[in-house]
């Protein structure tokens, strides 16, 4: 009798904010995809691994309920669902397992510009219209604030104008749509990111062997996105300077320079953005030959 390959499933957002950067750190990673006809599946065609591409809120029900191994989405929309299903007296199977350092925003309460806010206690008895109602319910529970919760699947933004409420929370990035409706950020909610959650249902050895390798490869793609990797020629006099100069290096490699006694060639890789204003510190510490390099993988 065959044995059914095992095949990872992860769940991403199909259309969104974070659609384009989990498919591209998934390729970073390595994993080379076929699309389907209809677009919403993707074979792993040199690793075990599948890819469903869902609507955002439907992710961390499909991996609590084991449909999928993994799910990639924002942290707003993990904590929105894991509350719903809590307050239907239904467990949310999953853990976060991994923090992605891109999507981030905040959920925020935003009041109307030149209205009155005093802080927290303004919420008192007051609509606040939001599509995030556990989030923010829990949220005004903590602060034993009871206040109206207007529930918008859309354009919660207008409400306010509209009637419908005198606050808002909502998600805000750059609080550019805030300002266009004459909205100002008053109270910050949770701050979010993409992150991984992971189902609680026993996985295989070789699926927890497969996991393992693609989170030690997102650590790796994470740690290169900023760092370089610095050459340069150092007067052993200057070396201690020069070395505190590298921004965010650790232990240097240092090599002696044939032929030239009084300098080194120093090697290193700089976990923070190398400007041309570090260059130009360096070179007049007295470095020479300067060489930055982009880094395309790393495995510490």
């Amino acid at each position: 009798m065959k044995i059914p390959e095992q095949r990872i499933k992860i769940a991403l957002q199909k259309s969104g904010r974070l659609t384009e950067h989990s498919l591209d750190l998934l390729a970073r990673c390595g994993l080379k995809i076929r699309q389907s006809k209809d677009q919403l599946f993707c074979f792993g065609e040199n690793m075990p691994i599948d890819l469903l591409l869902v609507r955002d809120d439907d992710i961390p029900e499909l991996v609590s309920d084991d449909v999928c191994d993994l799910g990639i989405a924002g942290l707003n929309v993990i904590e929105e669902k894991r509350l719903t299903l809590c307050n239907a007296d239904r467990p949310a199977l999953f853990d976060q397992i991994y923090a992605l350092d891109f999507g981030h925003c905040r959920l925020a309460i935003a009041a109307p510009e030149g209205g009155d806010y005093g802080g927290l206690r303004s919420l008192q008895n007051r609509r606040i219209a939001t599509s995030y109602p556990a989030l923010l319910k829990e949220f005004l529970e903590q602060h034993e604030i009871d206040a109206e919760i207007v529930n918008l699947s859309g354009a919660v933004e207008i409400a306010p104008r509209l009637g419908k409420a005198d606050f808002i929370c909502d998600l805000v990035s750059t609080g550019s749509t805030l300002a266009a409706n004459q909205l100002r950020e008053v109270q910050n909610v949770l701050a979010s990111e993409a992150v991984i959650i992971q189902t609680r249902a026993p996985l295989s050895e070789f699926k927890e062997e497969w996991i393992n390798r693609i989170l030690q490869r997102l650590t790796g793609v994470q740690q290169v996105r900023e760092s370089k990797y610095v050459m340069l020629h150092a007067p052993r006099s200057a070396l201690d300077q020069i070395v505190d100069l590298l921004p965010g290096s650790e232990s240097p490699t240092i090599v002696g320079l044939g032929g030239d006694d009084d300098k080194v060639a120093v090697h290193a890789v700089c976990r923070e953005n190398v400007f041309w204003e570090t260059l130009e510190s360096l070179k007049r510490a007295g470095a020479s030959s300067l060489l930055v390099l982009p880094i395309e993988k790393m495995l510490a």
